[in-house]
C-alpha cells in the first residue's frame, strides 16, 4: 500500500505561479511512476502530468506543456508540480497519483495509477 498526500494548493492571480508537492508514504520502492490530474465538477478527471519514478521521464499534456514542470525526489519520496504562467482555466482539484502496475510510463491513462491522494484546489483569479 501506498498513501498520497498532496500540498501547496489555494488560490492565485493569473500568470502566477503555484507549487503542489505530493508526499508518499509506504512501498514506494514498488512504484512505477507518478501523475498529476485535474478535474472541475462534472468533467472527468484529466492527465496533467507524469514522471517515471525511477528515470525521471516527463510527460505532458498539451495544455500545460512549457508551463507546468513535474519533478520527483526520490530520496523523500516526493513529486512535485510546478505551475507557471497560470490561467483560468486551470483552475481545478488536482490529484497525485502513484502506479504500480507495469506498464509504458509516464502514461496519462487514469486506470493505470493505483493510489490516489485526496486532492488539492487550485483557483486562479483573472
Amino acid at each position: 500500500q501506498v498513501q498520497l498526500v498532496e500540498s501547496g494548493g489555494g488560490l492565485v492571480q493569473a500568470g502566477g505561479s503555484v507549487r503542489l508537492s505530493c508526499l508518499a508514504s509506504g512501498r514506494t520502492d514498488d512504484l512505477y511512476a507518478v501523475g498529476w490530474f485535474c478535474q472541475v465538477p462534472g468533467k472527468e478527471r484529466k492527465f496533467v502530468a507524469g514522471v517515471n519514478w525511477s528515470g525521471g521521464t516527463t510527460y505532458y499534456a498539451n495544455s500545460v506543456n512549457g508551463r507546468f514542470t513535474i519533478s520527483r525526489d526520490n530520496a523523500n519520496n516526493s513529486a512535485y508540480l510546478h505551475m507557471n504562467n497560470l490561467k483560468s482555466e486551470d483552475t481545478a482539484v488536482y490529484y497525485c497519483a502513484a502506479a504500480d502496475k507495469g506498464g509504458i510510463y509516464p502514461n496519462e491513462a487514469p486506470f493505470l495509477y493505483t493510489y490516489w491522494g485526496q486532492g488539492t484546489q487550485v483557483t486562479v483569479s483573472s
